[in-house]
C-alpha cells in the first residue's frame, strides 16, 4: 500500500453550538478516486476546504505531502485581475505542463476561451473553474459539484475524463450515476464522523443500510443490558450488603452512552396534497414550432399528454428544452402550430434559478405566503414549524432570511411550498440541483407515485430512469437542429432504442449499396427473417435473465443479515462483487434482448 499523500485525523470543527466535524478524517493515496458523501449540512464542502488549506480545522493533524500539488474547485472564482477565461485557466499551469490541455478543456466545457470573465453566467464560470483546476493534472484534485450547470452530452464527457486522470480524486456529488462510473472508494461523512469503504458508491447505500442496523442493534443491547443492571442494583444479594461501586459506575456511564448517543439525522417526510382530478388529455400539441432568428429551436413536433403521464426533457444545454417546456405548458406561444391544455389543471413549477425566492423573506412567511402561523395541507391546518420539521428545518429557522440558505436547503424549501399546495401538473426544471441523496429518493418516490401528471427537465440519468415514463430527446445529439423524438421510459432506454434505430439505418444503407441484382437473390420474393442465432437468443434470453435475477435475490436475501459485514467482511465483498457482475450480466441481456425484439416487431411489420 502506499504512503497517504493527504491525510486528515481526528479533525474537529465547531462554528458555536453541536460541532459539525468531530474526530472527521480522510486519507488519499496516490490513484484513489474518493466519493465524499453526506446529508446537507454534514460537513463534506467544509472537510474539503481543510484538505485544501482554505479553512483551519481546530483541532487535529493534517498532512500533506510536501511535494505534491493540490487543486481545489471553487464555488464562486475570482475573475479579479483576468482579461480572458482563457488567461483566468492558464494561471493553474505549472512550468512543465501542456497549455494546449486549456484549450482542449474549455472546448469540452462549452467555453472558446475569449470570453469576457466578468459577463459569465453562473454555470459558465463554474466550467471555467473547472478547466483551470484539471489543466494541470495536479497530484490531487478536490472536486466539489463538479456536474453542477453541465448538460448531460458534457457530464459524460467529464466522466471519461476522470476515469482515466492520473490525479487522485475526492469527489462531492449528488448524481449518483456519475459517482458509480468514477469513483472506486467511498468516504461517508455522518454526524461529525467519517467511515470509509473502499468499494465505489455503487456499494455504497447497501453499506450504509448495514452500518445504521448494526449501529441500531447495538444501541438495543445497550438498553437491555442498562435494564439488567438497574435490576442488580435494586434486587441483587450483593447490592443489599454494601454497594459495587465499580459496578455502578460502568452503568452510569452505559447510561450516559444511551442517553448520548446521536442517531442518524430523519428523512424528509412529505406528499403531495391531493387536487381535483384534472381531465384525461393534460397536453395535446399538434405541429408546434419555434425560432429564434435563423436557428430552428423546434420544427414541427407534436405530442399527446395524458393523465399520469411523467414525460423527462433532456438535451444539451442550448438545444431548446425550456423553450419547449414553456411552448407545451402555455408560458409561451408557438410560431405556428396549436398546443391545448386540458380541463382543470393546477400547475405547481419548480424553476431550475429558483427565481421564486425572495433573499430578504423569512422560511415561515415564504411558506404560508404571509398569512400568519399556520398553513393549509391537505385541507388540514399545520402549525409552520411543525410542517418545516416534515423538510429537516429546525423550528428557531422560521425566522431566518432565506439568503442565509445553503443551495440544497432552498431547494428543499421550495419543494416543501410546492407540495403543500393542491396541484395535478408538476413542472420541474432541474429539480435535483442541489438536492442530498437522502432528499432526492424522497423526490423520486414523490414523482414516481405522483397521481398526476409531471413534466421534468433533467441531467440526473439515474433520476430519469427511476421515475419518467418517456423522454423527449433532439433527434441529432450532438447537434441539435429542433427536431424532437419521444422515446418511450427513461435516459437508458432512449440510449438503447437510439442504439437499434441507428444499427437499423446502418443496415439499411448497406442493403442499399448491394448490386439490384443481390437485393432480389435475397429477398427471394419472401419477408428478411430473424437469422437463427437471433431467434434462439430472443426465445432463451429471457430464462437467463431469470436465471440471474434468481442469483441476485440469493445473495441479497444473504447480504440482508445486519451483522454480515461485521461478522464476516470477505463474505459480505465476495457477495457485493458477484452481484455486481450479475447485475451488469442482466442489464447486458436486457439491451440484446430489447434489440432484437424491436428488430422482430419491425421485420414482422
Amino acid at each position: 500500500m502506499a504512503p497517504p499523500i493527504l491525510k486528515l485525523d481526528d479533525i474537529f470543527l465547531s462554528f458555536g453550538g453541536a460541532p459539525l466535524l468531530a474526530g472527521a478524517g480522510l486519507q488519499i493515496e496516490p490513484g484513489d478516486k474518493i466519493c465524499l458523501v453526506g446529508r446537507n449540512g454534514s460537513g463534506k464542502s467544509t472537510l474539503l476546504k481543510i484538505a485544501a488549506g482554505l479553512v483551519e480545522a481546530q483541532s487535529g493533524e493534517v498532512f500533506r505531502h510536501p511535494s505534491s500539488t493540490v487543486r481545489y474547485l471553487e464555488q464562486a472564482p475570482d475573475f479579479a485581475g483576468f482579461n480572458t477565461v482563457q488567461a483566468y485557466a492558464e494561471v493553474g499551469l505549472g512550468p512543465g505542463d501542456d497549455p494546449y490541455r486549456v484549450t482542449y478543456l474549455l472546448s469540452h466545457l462549452g467555453l472558446s476561451g475569449d470570453e469576457d470573465p466578468r459577463m459569465l453566467s453562473g454555470g459558465e464560470s463554474r466550467r471555467a473553474a473547472l478547466a483551470r483546476v484539471m489543466a494541470p493534472e495536479p497530484d490531487i484534485l478536490l472536486l466539489d459539484e463538479p456536474t453542477n450547470h453541465l448538460d448531460l452530452p458534457t457530464i459524460e464527457w467529464l466522466e471519461g475524463e476522470l476515469q482515466k486522470t492520473r490525479s487522485a480524486l475526492v469527489l462531492i456529488s449528488h448524481d449518483r450515476r456519475f459517482l458509480e462510473k468514477v469513483s472506486t472508494a467511498t468516504v461517508w461523512l455522518d454526524r461529525g464522523t467519517s467511515r470509509r469503504l473502499d468499494r465505489g458508491f455503487a456499494h455504497f447505500e447497501a453499506w450504509r443500510d448495514q452500518v445504521l442496523e448494526a449501529e441500531e442493534l447495538e444501541q438495543h443491547k445497550l438498553g437491555k443490558s442498562i435494564e439488567r443492571e438497574e435490576h442488580w442494583l435494586r434486587y441483587g444479594v450483593t447490592a443489599r450488603r454494601k454497594r459495587n461501586m465499580r459496578r455502578l459506575g460502568e452503568l452510569q456511564t452505559m447510561r450516559s452512552n444511551y442517553r448520548g448517543h446521536k442517531g442518524p439525522q430523519g428523512t424528509v417526510q412529505a406528499t403531495v396534497s391531493d387536487a381535483q382530478e384534472s381531465g384525461k388529455l393534460v397536453i395535446e400539441a399538434d405541429k408546434i414550432t419555434k425560432s429564434f432568428g435563423e436557428r430552428a429551436i423546434v420544427t414541427p413536433f407534436s405530442i399527446r399528454v395524458h393523465r399520469g403521464d411523467c414525460i423527462g426533457l433532456v438535451g444539451p444545454n442550448g438545444a431548446g428544452k425550456t423553450t419547449l417546456l414553456k411552448m407545451l405548458t402555455g408560458q409561451l406561444s408557438p410560431d405556428s402550430g396549436v398546443v391545448k391544455l386540458g380541463t382543470n389543471l393546477e400547475i405547481a413549477t419548480l424553476d431550475q434559478k429558483r427565481e421564486d425566492l425572495d433573499p430578504e423573506d423569512t422560511l415561515a412567511n415564504y411558506l404560508t405566503d404571509g398569512r400568519g402561523e399556520n398553513l393549509l395541507v391537505n385541507g388540514e391546518q399545520r402549525h409552520v414549524t411543525g410542517y418545516m420539521k416534515e423538510f429537516l428545518f429546525q423550528p428557531e429557522q422560521a425566522r431566518t432570511p432565506i439568503r442565509n440558505l445553503s443551495g440544497g436547503e432552498r431547494a428543499r424549501l421550495m419543494l416543501a411550498r410546492i407540495l403543500s399546495r393542491p396541484t395535478n401538473l408538476l413542472i420541474l426544471d432541474e429539480p435535483t440541483n442541489d438536492l442530498d441523496i437522502e432528499t432526492l429518493d424522497l423526490l423520486q418516490e414523490i414523482v414516481a407515485g405522483f397521481p398526476g401528471t409531471v413534466i421534468l427537465v433533467s441531467h440526473d440519468r439515474d433520476f430519469l430512469d427511476r421515475t419518467v415514463t418517456s423522454t423527449i430527446a433532439p433527434a441529432v445529439p450532438d447537434a441539435p437542429d429542433g427536431r424532437w423524438i419521444e422515446y418511450a421510459g427513461g435516459y437508458s432506454d432512449m440510449l438503447v432504442q437510439r442504439k437499434g434505430a441507428l444499427e437499423e439505418r446502418k443496415r439499411a444503407e448497406k442493403a442499399a449499396e448491394k448490386p439490384k441484382t443481390q437485393q432480389a437473390t435475397a429477398s427471394g420474393g419472401s419477408k428478411v427473417k430473424l437469422s437463427f442465432k437471433q431467434k434462439f437468443a430472443l426465445e432463451n434470453l429471457p430464462k437467463e435473465m431469470a436465471k440471474a435475477e434468481a442469483e441476485i435475490a440469493k445473495r441479497e436475501q444473504v447480504m440482508a443479515d445486519p451483522n454480515l459485514f461485521t461478522r464476516d467482511p470477505a463474505t459480505f465483498n465476495r457477495l457485493a462483487g458477484e452481484m455486481e457482475k450479475l447485475r451488469a450480466s442482466l442489464t447486458d441481456m436486457e439491451e440484446e434482448w430489447l434489440e432484437l425484439e424491436m428488430l422482430r416487431e419491425e421485420l414482422e411489420g
